[in-house]
Order: structure tokens, then sequence, then C-alpha cells
């Protein structure tokens, strides 16, 4: 019999909420553990086929510095689900923050990228996107202070970078493998 919440309490809520759930344990043990939710998530790896890039884009995250990482964060395109289909979600995201009308969106399935702490649930994609796609500056919405750069990298430098283990974010480094795997042709120089 697996472990049940018998009893959840909030305690915060801002941008994310933050609950203690008081779990039971087929033996009768009773588990405390925080649970932390912002909602659910869409990402998606851009990339043109033709000129074998990706469209990334780099921010700061408050997390990652305090935790001694970077100042600046590579990462796919990504964002918070609102009330939406998810393909017109990977879709709005990649217009605010990279300015690009993406094609085909290939579903790769969700995952719970840190279902220790998280409830997030995050969605991936792989969609191509052309020269002509960016239509849009990107950069995050006015008044959101993303402060996001977006950048094309090279598929085949981006490769040498999960070679050197340089990919710190698992988003990225789940699209960039997951399109490795399916595509090998676009990562040769």
């Amino acid at each position: 019999m697996p472990l049940r919440i018998d009893k959840v309490e909030t305690l915060y809520k801002g941008y994310s909420t933050l609950m203690l759930a008081t779990l039971a344990a087929p033996d009768g043990t009773r588990l405390k553990r925080e649970i932390e939710h912002h909602g659910h998530a869409v990402a998606v790896l851009a990339y043109d086929p033709e000129r074998r890039v990706a469209l990334m884009v780099s921010q700061a995250r408050a997390p990652v510095i305090w935790s001694d990482g970077p100042s600046e964060l590579l990462e796919a395109i990504a964002g918070m689900i609102d009330d939406e289909d998810l393909q017109a979600c990977v879709r709005r995201e990649a217009m605010e923050e990279a300015g690009v009308e993406l094609g085909e969106l290939q579903p790769l399935g969700v995952v719970y990228p840190s279902p220790g702490v998280s409830s997030e649930r995050m969605h991936l994609f792989l969609a191509s996107y052309g020269l002509g796609d960016r239509v849009a500056d990107g950069g995050g919405l006015e008044g959101e202070d993303e402060n996001i750069t977006v950048l094309e990298i090279p598929l085949a430098r981006l490769w040498a970078q999960v070679e050197a283990q340089e990919v710190l974010d698992m988003k990225t480094l789940t699209l960039l493998l997951a399109l490795r795997v399916g595509r090998p042709d676009l990562f040769e120089t």
C-alpha cells in the first residue's frame, strides 16, 4: 500500500505556494514533506534544420546564482501554462521569449523536473523554425522583468557544451539529448 496524504497546510502563497503535507505510511508512520507548487509548464527546443542552430535564451535565475551557479543560465524556451491549450502555450512562449513562430510541434512527453520538492509537471517539445520565422525581438513580456537574451547557437557547439558538462539546465539537456537521438545529422560540423 502506498503512502497517502492525510493533510495539507498552506504555509506561504505568492508566485509559488509552499505547503506542508502530512503523509501516512502503511505501517502507521506519519511523515511531513514540503511541497512547492507554482503551476505546470512547457519547454521547447526550437531548431533550424537548414542552418543547424537552436534558438536559446539566457537569463539570470536567483536560485542558480544563490547556489553558486552562473550569473545567467542558458536554457530552452519555456514558460508557465496559463488556462490554454498546450500547443498554444508553447507557441505563445516562443513568441514572447524568442520572437519566433514555430513549425510543427513534436511532443516528447511530460516530466517532473524536481519531484522531491515541486509539483511542477513540464511538457517537453521539439519544434523547427526557419530564418524567416524570426518575426520579433523576443526578450520576454514588458513588465515581467525577465531580462531574456535570445541566442542562436550552432547545434554542434551546444553538443560540445553537453559533452563538457556545461549545459546546466535539465530541461535543456533533455531536449538536446532527444534531438541528438532523433536527428544526429544536425549536430555534425
